[in-house]
């Protein structure tokens, strides 16, 4: 049976670490987080304390998981600054190449590498060149795993059961619409990342490739936060001139998932609405308690 590590056992890396577990593969999953090792212990798979940063941490289980086939490098910066990127990407990255050398690695970067600010289409063979600095370190670790022949799958905003970040400032009334600076987001649901992990794997494509991970449809901020209103019925979020910084920078592009698409991925979950209909408002259910779904 084959066999795969998933380095970043969180929020993105046990939903496929479980979806490869159900296809018969060989899994174990890293975290670096011992009280998150603890509650996956019940997995029917074993899941490790292991920060990829640390390079003795990842050389000391070298020698035991040096069989694996595949590598997945999802671990989390937790919304860590340039520094936190640096050690937990590149550095994770670095250590990973140099341990599982036999292994094809996979990771898993971010579409905030495309710095667009003009509402185009991009795709992978858009520019990236990203204005903030952790971005610009995600795109030095892409480099580093494309001259591996590794893969790079490049997300989208994620959301999913328990995570949205739009319906989370929408219901903290920190949301607004600025008619001047409104944008286009991208988003991916958490279940179709681990589908797109789980093909890029398993269809044994040539390496050095990199794919954006997203769903069908663009949309933009302010339609999001009219479809959030209408559907709860809720007031609009007030009208002004947003001052909050933005996690993805400044960027306002519609990313496209043609070539993901191309390889035979179908997202669950292709558009805004259907994911929140089906599955982010459900999980929600606890703090709206007017929510009928």
């Amino acid at each position: 049976m084959p066999r795969i590590l998933i380095a970043g056992c969180g929020y993105i890396g046990q939903a496929a670490a479980d979806l490869f577990h159900a296809a018969g593969w060989v899994v174990e999953g890293w975290t670096r987080s011992t009280e998150s090792a603890a509650s996956l212990s019940a997995k029917p798979y074993p899941v490790r304390e292991v920060d990829v940063s640390q390079a003795d941490q990842v050389a000391e289980y070298g020698p035991a998981a040096a069989g694996f086939d595949e590598v997945v490098h999802c671990a989390s910066s937790s919304g860590g600054d340039a520094e936190m990127y640096r050690k937990v990407y590149l550095d994770g990255a670095r250590n990973l190449l140099e341990t599982f050398r036999r292994s094809k690695l996979l990771f898993t970067s971010s579409t905030s590498v495309y710095a667009q600010r003009d509402g185009s289409w991009v795709t992978e063979e858009s520019d990236a060149k990203p204005m903030r600095e952790t971005s610009r370190v995600l795109l030095e670790t892409e480099r580093l795993v494309l001259a591996d022949s590794g893969v790079v799958a490049r997300l989208a905003g994620i959301y999913g059961p328990g995570r949205s970040a739009l319906l989370k400032k929408f219901l903290n009334n920190a949301a607004m619409i600025d008619p001047e600076n409104d944008r286009f987001v991208n988003q991916v649901h958490r279940d179709d990342i681990a589908a797109a992990l789980f093909l890029l794997v398993t269809r044994k494509a040539e390496g050095a490739q990199i794919y954006n991970v997203v769903d069908d449809q663009p949309i933009l901020q302010s339609e999001c936060y009219r479809w959030l209103a209408q559907r709860l019925n809720r007031p609009l979020p007030p009208i002004g001139r947003s001052t909050q910084k933005r996690k993805r920078g400044d960027s306002n592009k519609r990313v496209s998932n043609a070539k993901l698409r191309r390889s035979g991925w179908t997202p669950q979950y292709p558009t805004f609405a259907e994911a929140m209909e089906k599955s982010v408002l459900p999980s929600f259910a606890d703090v709206i308690p007017d929510l009928s779904c």
